[in-house]
């Protein structure tokens, strides 16, 4: 039931819009969303709303300009902004004239409701959200926790849910492996009438070939040497009602696609070794990572099975294709949870966030989801830089830096030394002034811009630091043609 407080949302980017009003109306506050500043000024309610979170880059009239608008009319709205392309300027410029936070997309769920927290707290503590069906019922799923606000996706769902309102006992969902097929399998159960019946997975990929009709369809005692006792099977324990998950059925033996056509036209089964037949009324879903009509072409799957399953055929989209969804999911996992007590990754950094819009993700949401805990463990700063992503995610990476290499040192290796000659300590200063700035002060990674370790780099930055306190700065040259008198001297004549 939605609280008293209204928070508005003014975006042009709409994925992000949509997903943010749609997290913020999950803890049960009422939200109004505008695609630009006009829009918001004709039909929003800045003086009843409890916070007000503006782009800072919109069509036509900008954030900034916005608040300007506000303070102007004496309206005391609280505004977040949030932005992709904020600098340190704008954001001490925003906050100086009455913002309250700044947030750089993608922001996390934790940082959102850390943000707006302070403004709604006499209606919903958002560090204390209510228990919401799935605390209190962790066995239930449903659609509302599949991250998603791409057209693709959001197309998939709204089929996944007509055929969960609706009877109909066949389902197959079609998709690349670890797309999330399981999730929406789970969520039409969970959202359907059959909700409070069992919900059976079987991966048909993992049982034994030699067990698996015993396992499905249970026996009987002295079917065969080692049935002691009868046995039900996994289609009897989701019987009458439930629903059971064919994970993976392409590779199911082509003589149980048979046996499993006859059980859902005949509506019953038999026990290995049985003689009388069993009631069947359960909804099957299956499951699979490969084109079944193709497979059926080229005899590897019946073709009259494949027809009797995609009564509804539902294909579950590529992440690749999701568009926005990439920074969403990233961004759930990312508040997920921490690693070995360690203070939590907070987002990604810029050249992160391109990385992943720009990776194919041939291993879809699985793929990600190791991404970010490979990251979480291995990164030492609070946001995840391409530093820790594996290898084909940043496939330039080794390019850049071997043309960086070759702009500065010839192909014998040598460095030409000016006709004037140079002072080495300040060429020395300059490179590891560039390294810690291109590095943001992280010692670690300025140590890798320069082929040193940690301890070399900083053992460098204490000797430049020490010289600088006896003023070697000021008369480096002197002291390098000294130097270079005294090594000239030294050599054998």
């Amino acid at each position: 039931m939605p609280h008293g407080a209204v928070i508005s949302i003014v975006d042009d980017d709409e994925s992000i819009r949509k997903a943010t009003k749609r997290l913020i109306e999950s803890v049960g506050l009422t939200v109004e969303d505008f695609p630009s500043a006009e829009d918001f000024a004709r039909f929003g309610r800045p003086q009843e709303s409890a916070c007000l979170i503006l782009d800072v880059r919109l069509p036509g009239i900008s954030g900034l300009e916005v608040q300007s608008q506000l303070i102007a009319s004496n309206c005391q709205v609280p505004i977040i902004f949030i932005t992709a392309h904020g600098d340190e300027q704008m954001r001490a410029r925003a906050l100086k004239a009455g913002a309250v936070d700044f947030l750089q997309k993608p922001f996390t769920e934790k940082q959102l409701f850390k943000a707006l927290n302070p403004f709604v707290t006499k209606h919903i503590n958002l560090d204390e959200p209510p228990p919401s069906p799935a605390r209190t019922q962790p066995h239930k799923f449903g659609f509302d926790q599949i991250i998603g606000v791409s057209p693709v996706m959001l197309e998939a769902l709204r089929l996944a849910r007509r055929v969960a309102e609706s009877e109909v006992s066949s389902i197959l969902l079609q998709g690349e492996s670890g797309t999330g097929k399981d999730l929406v399998a789970k969520a039409i159960h969970y959202s359907s009438r059959r909700s409070d019946q069992p919900f059976i997975a079987i991966n048909c990929a993992a049982l034994p070939s030699h067990l698996i009709e015993s396992e499905l369809f249970g026996h009987e005692k002295g079917a065969f040497t080692d049935a002691k006792a009868r046995k039900e099977g996994l289609l009897e324990q989701a019987n009458d009602g439930g629903t059971i998950l064919l994970d993976e059925i392409s590779e199911l033996d082509i003589n149980l696609q048979a046996k499993l056509l006859r059980v859902l036209e005949e509506g019953s089964f038999r026990r290995v070794g049985g003689l009388k037949d069993v009631a069947f009324n359960t909804r099957v879903i299956a499951a699979s990572n490969r084109d079944l009509n193709r497979e059926s072409e080229v005899g590897r799957f019946r073709l009259d099975l494949y027809y009797r399953l995609a009564v509804i055929q539902i294909d579950i989209p590529r992440l690749a294709d999701r568009g926005d969804d990439i920074l969403l999911l990233a961004n759930h996992f990312i508040a997920a949870s921490t690693h070995n007590g360690r203070q939590s990754i907070t987002g990604l950094t810029p050249e992160a966030v391109n990385a992943f819009r720009l990776h194919d993700w041939p291993g879809n949401v699985r793929e990600l989801r190791n991404v970010i805990e490979r990251a979480k463990v291995l990164e030492d700063s609070e946001l995840i830089s391409t530093r820790y992503l594996p290898r084909g995610m940043v496939p330039d990476r080794a390019e850049n830096a071997r043309r960086a290499r070759a702009s500065v040192i010839d192909m014998d290796g040598s460095v030409s030394l000016p006709p004037d000659g140079i002072c080495l300590h300040e060429v020395e200063t300059s490179l590891l002034k560039q390294a810690l700035g291109r590095a943001g002060g992280n010692q670690t990674h300025a140590a890798e811009f320069l082929g040193l370790t940690r301890d070399q780099f900083r053992y460098r930055l204490k000797k430049l630091q020490e010289g600088q306190k006896t003023g070697a700065g000021a008369d480096g040259r002197s002291r390098a043609a000294v130097r270079t008198r005294e090594l000239n001297s030294a050599k054998p004549r």
